[in-house]
């Protein structure tokens, strides 16, 4: 919860690729991504955190680089972020943004990332609760054996993310 009523800027980008819905805090930093562009689940984030919203361009640079990346230009995406979560799912979430471009981890790889090798299954939950896809790339995260694994916005989606970064498509399921 933030600590006092702030207002949080929103914009919804269309790419060829997937639309997105951005919302940023008064000091510009990225709070919330929704792939599927909806502004609704956004102001119902901001509101569960005491936030209002308001339509803006937001950061410039930000939705710029976002552009470029869903356009196939390598981007780490290393934007300034605040999170919101638990203690573990801000652990994991910190994890995703050191998986390099084109690469992938396994969930018990990014679980023994953050020191609790054995947390595989509470990984992928907090990944699936990831407020930032993209800037920190849950897409990244594959199950053990190759396969796709999960994906919030869908494993068609996953796939094509991983495939504009260079990396082979891993199995479904």
């Amino acid at each position: 919860m933030v600590g006092r009523t702030e207002t949080w800027i929103v914009r919804r980008i269309d790419t060829p690729l997937v639309g997105l819905a951005l919302a940023w805090d008064e000091a510009g930093r990225l709070v919330r991504i929704v792939l599927g562009g909806d502004l609704a689940r956004i102001a119902a984030f901001a509101e569960r955190h005491g936030a209002r919203v308001r339509s803006g361009e937001g950061v410039v640079e930000h939705v710029e680089r976002i552009s470029r990346y869903l356009e196939g230009t390598p981007d780490p995406l290393d934007l300034p972020v605040r999170l919101f979560g638990t203690a573990f799912q801000q652990a994991a979430w910190r994890a995703l943004g050191r998986i390099p471009y084109g690469h992938t981890w396994t969930y018990g790889r990014q679980a023994a990332e953050i020191g609790r090798p054995t947390a595989v299954r509470a990984v992928g939950a907090a990944n699936a609760a990831n407020p930032l896809p993209l800037v920190l790339p849950c897409h990244r995260v594959v199950a053990a054996g190759g396969r796709l694994g999960g994906f919030a916005a869908g494993t068609d989606l996953k796939a094509r993310l991983l495939a504009l970064e260079g990396v082979g498509r891993p199995s479904p399921g």
